[in-house]
């Protein structure tokens, strides 16, 4: 079922529920956030074993557990998650100058950005 663009004031159609309801001109606006990476194997064979709780929780605290985004934009917001600046996929390590505290929707946010652009580093 053809469907029009989300994208205001465009006139393209979405053909499939594929698209994520933007057309071939705005494909860079879907997020994929549903394409996760594989999650096989524990979390201490994933590398977020107890050195990686031990490591989130000193950012949090470093960051006083509010979300660094939601910070610079002048909201406070509690942190739950710590995000890896440059992924480990794409070359990031796990020093503590790469990473930050956000909340959940800034770092669903800028994972999906980051991916729609081709550039995963959550």
């Amino acid at each position: 079922m053809a469907r029009p663009c989300r994208e205001y004031n465009c006139s393209g159609v979405v053909n499939s529920q594929a698209q994520n309801g933007y057309c071939d001109k705005h494909a860079s606006k879907r997020s994929n956030w549903n394409r996760r990476q594989d999650r096989s194997g524990s979390t201490t064979q994933r590398g977020y074993g107890h050195a990686w709780r031990k490591l989130r929780e000193l950012i949090l605290k470093r960051d006083e557990y509010l979300c660094v985004i939601c910070r610079a934009d002048g909201r406070t917001t509690e942190a739950t998650d710590v995000d890896h600046i440059v992924s480990k996929a794409h070359g990031g390590t796990d020093d503590q100058s790469n990473l930050q505290a956000l909340c959940s929707p800034c770092h669903k946010s800028k994972t999906a950005s980051e991916r729609g652009r081709g550039r995963s580093k959550s």
